[in-house]
């Protein structure tokens, strides 16, 4: 087999670990007074934005890398009304925050991560929403997508946001335990990892019915928001992610058919479903310099086995990073970090992402077919985004 390519490999390992080795002063601009503050750009649409964390057990399988029952972490954001005066959740808690920082030798100890815009428990706005399952890169969190979820949430759709404990960056558990990434080594450990993911992302949408009964999943037994057992919809669930988490969102769709349609933002796809294919709708996103379908090991035999509606496109001037929160956290940073962003100005960025994976879904879940210009590359409105293939 091919090797993995190190460029696809994580969120953080190809951007935020870099800093570790660079001596950086406090910001100018810090003082007494705390460390500053970085921000998310709110999302756009009518819709205010609920969340809450739910702390789930698999006893069914056995966690390869503890030898436990698998444990993991997910947040459901979903549209939320009564938000005034509710806590905003953090980017990360307390402990996972601490341990970013510790990883990376002091480079982020002069500035606060930031908040949220869903307002942790908030009662559910009325109505049935679209599931949307994402898997963030490997060793980066769940919530290193806010900026898309919060966005995809404000125009009408549930988002839940699924950590994988040993992958992922930092996961913390409502006991103060966090678990960091371990990275593998060798193909084979990435791709049973990327199996792995994908088990885990079944797990929690089946346990999408234990709300629908009255329930809460999860060893706390938090009670859920009002309203929210009845807001999501399993009959419409779609999935995406970034780097592996886009492989995670495809190895998903191989194993479970309630899962209608997919998006991998610039992530290698691994596993059987490279060679089977699929046969519902999927999207590819990748940049110049990935170039999937002519440099990736996997991306031409993947995309030569989509039987359904396909569509690859490009992000102009854009990193590996420019698909998540880091391509807007990068800018408020110290200059000189090799953060993989791209020249691409954030805003831009972050605007043409978030509108490409709600097109796609609207379409895809909703039978929106007006979202047709953005997807065949040829919105005015969003030049950054340019026609590839399909």
């Amino acid at each position: 087999m091919p090797p993995v390519r190190p460029t696809r490999r994580s969120l953080i390992a190809g951007g935020l670990a870099a800093a570790a080795a660079v001596s950086l002063p406090a910001p100018a601009h810090a003082s007494a007074s705390g460390p500053v503050p970085l921000r998310l750009a709110g999302p756009t649409g009518p819709f205010a934005v609920g969340a809450v964390e739910l702390h789930l057990v698999d006893r069914s399988r056995t966690d390869p890398w503890s030898g436990r029952p698998r444990e993991l972490m997910a947040t459901v954001v979903y549209p939320a009304v009564d938000v005034r005066d509710r806590p905003r959740l953090p980017w990360l808690p307390p402990g996972a925050e601490r341990a970013l920082k510790a990883r990376y030798g002091g480079a982020l100890d002069g500035y606060a991560m930031p908040l949220t815009h869903g307002a942790d428990g908030a009662p559910a706005r009325p109505g049935r929403y679209p599931v949307l399952l994402y898997s963030p890169g490997a060793a980066s969190d769940r919530t290193f997508n806010t900026l898309v979820a919060e966005e995809l949430v404000s125009w009408g759709y549930a988002v839940v946001t699924v950590d994988h404990p040993y992958d992922s960056g930092e996961v913390e558990f409502p006991d103060g335990r966090v678990v960091l990434s371990v990275g593998e080594d060798s193909e084979e450990e990435v791709v049973a990892a990327v199996a792995v993911r994908a088990a885990d992302l079944r797990f929690v949408l089946d346990h999408l019915t234990v709300p629908a009964r009255g329930g809460a999943p999860g060893p706390g037994r938090r009670r859920l928001p009002r309203g929210l057992r009845d807001a999501l919809d399993p009959t419409r669930v779609g999935a995406f992610g970034h780097s592996r988490g886009g492989a995670a969102a495809a190895a998903l769709m191989d194993l479970d058919h309630r899962v209608r349609a997919g998006a991998d933002l610039d992530g290698t796809v691994f596993g059987p479903v490279v060679g089977r294919g699929l046969d519902r709708p999927f999207l590819l996103m990748d940049t110049a310099e990935h170039d999937g379908l002519a440099k990736d090991p996997y991306w031409p035999e993947f995309w030569r086995n989509l039987r359904g509606w396909r569509r690859c496109l490009r992000l102009a001037d854009a990193g590996h990073l420019s698909f998540s929160d880091i391509v807007a956290l990068a800018p408020q940073l110290p200059p000189g970090l090799p953060l993989q962003v791209g020249t691409v100005p954030a805003d831009r960025a972050v605007a043409a992402v978030r509108a490409t994976v709600r097109a796609f879904f609207d379409l895809q879940l909703r039978g929106r077919p007006d979202t047709g210009l953005l997807l065949r590359g040829a919105s005015a409105r969003h030049p950054e985004i340019g026609y590839v293939a399909g």
